[in-house]
C-alpha cells in the first residue's frame, strides 16, 4: 500500500482556497471526481495534486465542474497502486515526451514516463514543457513539484498551509 496525500486548489475569480483530501476507499475515478467537485462546486478551476510515496505526482483538473484532464509524473503508478489505478483509469498511457529548457525532447536519467495532459495547465502560467521537467528533473520529489507548480500558478501560500497542517 503506498502512501500518499491528496489537496485540492480551487479557484472562484482570482482567489484561491485549498484542502486536503481524503481519498482512502475510492473505488473510481468518478468518486475520486466527486470528491473534487465537492471541495467547491462553484469553482472556476479545480485542481487535485495527488502525492504517493515520494514518487508519483498526479495532478487533476475540472473546469467550472467538468471536463476532467489528468497528467501523472509516471506511468507505473497505475500498476503500483490501487490508487494509481483508479486515478489513471481514463488516462491515455502513451508517455508524453520530456523537453529541456529549448523545448528539445530528451531522454530523462530518472526513466520517468509522464502519461495524460501535460499541457493541462498551460493556460493558467505553468507549460507543458515546464511541467514535463520539473517531474524529470533529479532530486525533485513530488512535494517540490507540487510546490513549484502551486507557486507559478499563483496557489504556493494556500497549498503551503494545507501541506503543513
Amino acid at each position: 500500500m503506498l502512501s500518499y496525500f491528496a489537496a485540492a486548489a480551487t479557484r472562484v475569480g482570482d482567489t484561491w482556497e485549498a484542502v486536503e483530501v481524503d481519498l482512502d476507499g475510492v473505488d473510481d475515478l468518478d468518486e475520486v471526481v466527486d470528491r473534487l467537485r465537492d471541495v467547491d462546486s462553484s469553482a472556476d478551476v479545480s485542481l487535485l495534486f495527488v502525492e504517493a510515496d515520494d514518487e508519483y505526482l498526479v495532478v487533476m483538473r475540472l473546469d467550472d465542474g467538468d471536463d476532467l484532464r489528468v497528467f501523472c509524473s509516471d506511468a507505473p503508478f497505475a500498476d503500483e497502486s490501487k490508487l494509481g489505478a483508479v486515478l489513471l483509469a481514463d488516462t491515455d498511457t502513451e508517455p508524453a515526451e520530456v523537453l529541456d529548457d529549448e523545448e528539445v525532447p530528451v531522454k530523462s536519467e530518472l526513466d520517468v514516463e509522464p502519461v495524460g495532459d501535460s499541457d493541462l495547465l498551460a493556460d493558467l502560467g505553468v507549460s507543458a514543457s515546464v511541467l514535463l521537467s520539473l517531474c524529470a528533473k533529479d532530486g525533485m520529489l513530488p512535494s517540490d513539484v507540487t510546490a513549484e507548480v502551486a507557486g507559478q500558478l499563483g496557489c504556493g501560500d494556500v497549498m503551503e498551509e494545507v501541506h503543513e497542517a
